[in-house]
């Protein structure tokens, strides 16, 4: 399965650094709505550092006595990273939220709430990202692929933190046909969610590739796309599953390509551009960094701006 992402920039690929750590990739969510300030569930407002979603989670649940099922969380954060997210508990187990707080744990606000916390809870993220060891002739090249990404989008690839390294694409797929059992449900979800991840990244590669053989710098349709609601100039790809619109005609003959009728998981229509909001960038000549920041929609990567602005693949 072809897993490198192309992007629409022709410069060859840029050689400053970037990497994910506490303080050069900060990331802070954007909640779904205003909470209440009444009901059974108390939201926490929660900055962690070097911690992944599912670590703070394991620490809330032994700290304040309290079954992971019963945590509830808008969005899965990277570990390598500050960012800043929403969690809610029970209100009745609320008491001893001091707990919590550490070297790596911050409870920045508190709020009342009517209901848990589900995934998809939230707007998007903010992020600042810095690069470093910028040269100067690279300079160009970053600005001219921030103006065509704020023009054109980017191409909406998963990125590596979805496959990790334990999604094996064939021993996923042998999970998916029964022919592997996995008893432990969290890793067979993530397994399941990047098989399905594989094969919309393979697809949207292909369909980079056909648009950039036609000498386009943006993605163009073909007969019987699937558009995102109210926004027609926003292509769909497949994720595999179940309960899922198929495109047609042309489209769907590259689209066939990438799909798989053995999943049993439910299936989704994922867009196949983003557009980055609020970018912003602050460069510095004496040390030769980059602070850029940016808001993205939920499910999309910071790691893949980057990736385009670079024009090559970060991670595996």
């Amino acid at each position: 399965m072809k897993k490198e992402r192309i992007y629409f920039n022709t410069h060859e690929p840029l050689n400053f650094e970037f990497k994910q750590n506490k303080d050069d990739f900060i990331v802070e969510e954007i909640p779904l709505c205003k909470f209440s300030n009444k009901g059974t569930f108390l939201i926490m407002k929660i900055k962690k550092v070097n911690l992944s979603t599912w670590n703070l989670i394991e620490i809330i649940s032994k700290k304040l006595d309290i079954d992971e099922n019963e945590i509830g969380y808008a969005g899965l954060k990277d570990k390598n990273a500050t960012t800043t997210q929403y969690i809610s508990i029970p209100l009745n187990k609320s008491r001893d939220l001091k707990l919590l707080n550490d070297n790596n744990i911050t409870i920045l606000q508190t709020f009342k709430h009517n209901q848990k916390l589900k995934i998809g809870d939230l707007q998007g993220n903010k992020f600042l990202i810095t690069l470093k060891n910028i040269k100067d002739e690279e300079l160009h090249f970053i600005y001219r692929s921030i103006s065509h990404i704020q023009k054109h989008g980017l191409p909406n690839y998963f990125g590596y933190q979805r496959f990790g390294k334990d999604a094996n694409f064939e021993y996923a797929k042998k999970l998916v046909y029964g022919e592997e059992i996995i008893s432990d449900k969290k890793l067979k979800k993530f397994l399941t969610t990047a098989y399905q991840s594989y094969f919309f990244n393979s697809w949207l590669i292909n369909r980079v590739e056909i648009s950039k053989q036609k000498e386009s710098k943006k993605l163009l349709p073909l007969d019987g796309d699937i558009f995102k609601d109210k926004e027609k100039n926003i292509i769909t790809g497949l994720m595999p599953g179940r309960k899922v619109s198929k495109a047609k005609g042309e489209a769907r003959k590259i689209e066939s390509q990438y799909d798989d009728p053995f999943i049993y998981d439910k299936g989704m229509r994922r867009d196949a551009l983003i557009y980055p909001k609020d970018i912003q960038n602050k460069y510095n000549s004496k040390n030769h960094t980059m602070q850029l920041s940016f808001t993205l929609p939920k499910s999309s990567y910071a790691t893949v701006f980057i990736e385009s602005i670079a024009n090559k693949n970060f991670g595996y």
